[in-house]
């Protein structure tokens, strides 16, 4: 896994990617976009899963998806390797003995994102509460609207 660092890169989990990729003029696309900042966006495999899942899901056409596609290729986006596997794998341990909810099935992708940001040491932009309280995880909360 190549390095990458703080002041370079930022990780975000897929509500911040959502409102990364989102053209509107909007409260929350713009409050990511400011927390970002000149960062490299760096992503999770499950992100660009879940998102691509979204799209589909909610009918996108063939132009819009291939937009999507476009905007997806300029991400660093991190694949499965044995140093993430092992973290993902730790993280959902200590969850599951600590009783914090990201040690659940259901969020699995969330496990994934958490990982990859304390795997390459870098800061998690997120829009999901479920990353508070995580050992280890720099976290910049995403301000609701």
């Amino acid at each position: 896994m190549t390095p990458r660092r703080r002041d370079t890169h930022v990780v975000l989990d897929t509500d911040a990617l959502s409102w990364a990729l989102d053209p509107r003029e909007a409260r929350r696309p713009e409050a990511t976009r400011q927390l970002i900042g000149a960062r490299t966006r760096v992503v999770s495999f499950m992100s660009v899963t879940e998102v691509r899942f979204g799209a589909l899901r909610a009918g996108w056409g063939g132009l819009r998806l291939r937009r999507l596609l476009r905007s997806l290729s300029d991400l660093d986006v991190i694949q499965t390797e044995e140093r993430l596997m092992i973290r993902c794998a730790e993280l959902r341990g200590w969850a599951v003995r600590a009783g914090h909810a990201i040690g659940q099935k259901i969020h699995e992708a969330d496990r994934w994102v958490a990982s990859t940001a304390l795997v390459l040491d870098l800061e998690l932009v997120a829009g999901d509460r479920i990353f508070e309280d995580v050992r280890g995880l720099d976290v910049r909360w995403i301000p609701s609207v």
